[in-house]
């Protein structure tokens, strides 16, 4: 029998949105464990802010929403191994802004949040990043964060395009990076609860 509206579950809720950003990036890759990565370690930084409950699994479930913008991208740019020609990393970067396209004017809180973290989520801290050029607080918290733990995600994880580097190396590499792509309090956080990083990492492949 199936479920009236009432039932829906917080679980079909997570699936319908994993759902969703799995098909927005299966052209590129098989992205679902990456999803969970995401979601995990948003959830982490979130609640180590001190943020409620509620709130950090908002955040965590929207963001894996992040590159949704994808699906609009040309297969022959998201599976090209090469380097990108600079008119290609332009249509590339419009996967910020077709992605809050596709999610605005929902009334759901989840969308909602989908669509700021969609268009946020590659704007740096030091204000060189895309499509806004914002910097420091002006980028949404929820944006910030989601940019720490896709960065961790894609420096950790092999791609078709590229190969991994271990847990130290890409924590390095973020320190590096502190107050120029990433929030540094953000940062201090992925640093701090290292320990946990690397259970998640290695406990979703």
């Amino acid at each position: 029998m199936f479920k009236s509206f009432f039932e829906v579950s917080p679980q079909d809720i997570q699936d319908h949105i994993v759902l969703t950003a799995h098909i927005a990036e299966i052209k590129e890759w098989d992205n679902r464990s990456h999803l969970e990565r995401i979601r995990r370690y948003v959830y982490m930084i979130a609640s180590e802010l001190g943020l409620p409950q509620n709130e950090a699994r908002l955040f965590s479930i929207a963001a894996q929403l992040h590159d949704i913008g994808k699906i609009n991208i040309p297969d022959s740019i998201l599976k090209k191994t090469d380097n990108l020609e600079p008119y290609e990393y332009e249509i590339t970067e419009r996967h910020t802004v077709e992605g809050a396209r596709l999610l605005h004017g929902s009334n759901s809180l989840i969308l909602q949040t989908g669509e700021i973290i969609a268009l946020t989520h590659h704007e740096r801290w030091d204000g060189s990043g895309y499509p806004k050029g914002l910097s420091e607080e002006e980028i949404p918290l929820t944006g910030r964060i989601t940019a720490l733990a896709d960065v961790f995600d894609a420096l950790t994880t092999a791609r078709p395009y590229k190969k991994e580097v271990s847990p130290i190396e890409a924590m390095n590499l973020i320190k590096e990076s502190s107050q120029k792509m990433f929030d540094p309090s953000l940062v201090e956080i992925l640093e701090k609860q290292f320990d946990d990083v690397i259970n998640i990492l290695n406990s979703v492949r």
